[in-house]
């Protein structure tokens, strides 16, 4: 279930929330993508319903499915800030700094807590399953955000004299 929500939350983000200024992935990636997430699913899927694995206590599932939903949260609080910033048909580009939304502090720490608040909620799930396939997927996924997370903070600080003195993912850290 966590994982249908947070891709049918991801496509509905795409539908309605996000605006691109320009296209952000080439027909090229298509194929690595699909690879990536349908493998990562047919890996994840056949250890959590393979008939020897183990569901972990209740308390350990309902307590990371609380921190997966509230990463969940955050992600899309964040997505909405962001969407906020660029008025419709617009190319422009802000500073985004914390709403009165608790869940967009984080921007006072790190320029992406979009992919903090990600790495968190595939981190719980990780937790949660307490299937080696799914860290696996989380590692690779946070990998890739890191990189990107890196390069839109290099972008922002390029772009604006004036941008504040935050990290670029994980608070304090990086």
């Amino acid at each position: 279930g966590a994982w249908v929500l947070h891709y049918g939350k991801r496509i509905l983000e795409t539908m309605f929330i996000h605006r691109f200024s320009n296209a952000t992935m080439p027909i090229t990636n298509l194929f690595k993508n699909c690879g990536y997430y349908w493998g990562f699913a047919g890996y994840i899927a056949y250890h959590i319903n393979h008939p020897l694995y183990t569901t972990p206590g209740n308390i350990q599932v309902f307590s990371c499915l609380a921190g997966f939903l509230a990463c969940e949260l955050g992600n899309f609080s964040i997505h909405l800030l962001l969407r906020n910033l660029r008025p419709l048909g617009s190319k422009v580009r802000k500073i985004p700094f914390p709403s009165s939304n608790p869940f967009t502090q984080l921007f006072s720490l790190v320029s992406c807590p979009n992919y903090t608040y990600e790495i968190g909620a595939w981190l719980f799930f990780t937790l949660m399953t307490q299937c080696l396939p799914a860290g696996l997927f989380t590692a690779a996924g946070a990998y890739q955000m890191v990189l990107w997370a890196l390069g839109k903070h290099r972008g922002y600080r390029r772009e604006f004299n004036e941008y504040p003195r935050r990290k670029a993912i994980f608070p304090f850290i990086l």
